[in-house]
């Protein structure tokens, strides 16, 4: 296996701006927690429109509060998978697709229809949406972290180590 040195490829590509890229992705991560968020708010909303009417509403809401916890538990899975993705294809682009994915996966949960419509199916999509959400958010919020430590300049890396950074 042979490994790059930082010298051999740190000086083909133009250096962006650092706060551009340090706000860009500070953004980006912004936009994806809230949306992850906005689900946690809703809780109770998802409680009554996409369970059972038959059941406890007090089962609905903790079963919705469930659906939130699955977000969380595939986050590590997310940033496997995007953070294999941005060692093979770019972070930038993976900083990208998890955008897309993450506001695609909220656009689809407005769509959900609720369980009077569709029944059993509407808690199994919703769960499907917020691991998306999940996945979105474990790969992005560790990959721009990342894309901001390739960018930065040694003397600009004391927090990280200069070791990490392409000088």
């Amino acid at each position: 296996m042979t490994s790059i040195a930082p010298a051999q490829y740190s000086t083909t590509q133009p250096r962006l701006n650092l706060p551009f890229i340090i706000g860009a992705s500070s953004v980006g991560t912004l936009i994806e927690w809230y949306d992850f968020y906005l689900y946690g708010v809703l809780a109770l909303f998802f409680s009554k429109h996409f369970f059972a009417p038959s059941i406890d509403p007090n089962l609905a809401f903790i079963l919705s509060l469930f659906v939130f916890w699955t977000g969380f538990l595939v986050r590590p899975f997310g940033a496997i998978v995007f953070g294999h993705l941005g060692d093979l294809i770019g972070r930038k682009f993976t900083f990208m697709l998890t955008l897309l994915l993450m506001g695609a996966a909220t656009f689809v949960v407005g769509l959900l229809p609720g369980y009077e419509t569709i029944g059993v199916l509407a808690p199994i999509l919703l769960v499907a949406m917020r691991v998306l959400q999940g996945l979105a958010l474990g790969g992005e919020y560790g990959g721009a972290a990342t894309y901001i430590a390739e960018h930065c300049r040694a003397k600009r890396c004391s927090a990280i180590g200069a070791g990490a950074c392409r000088s």
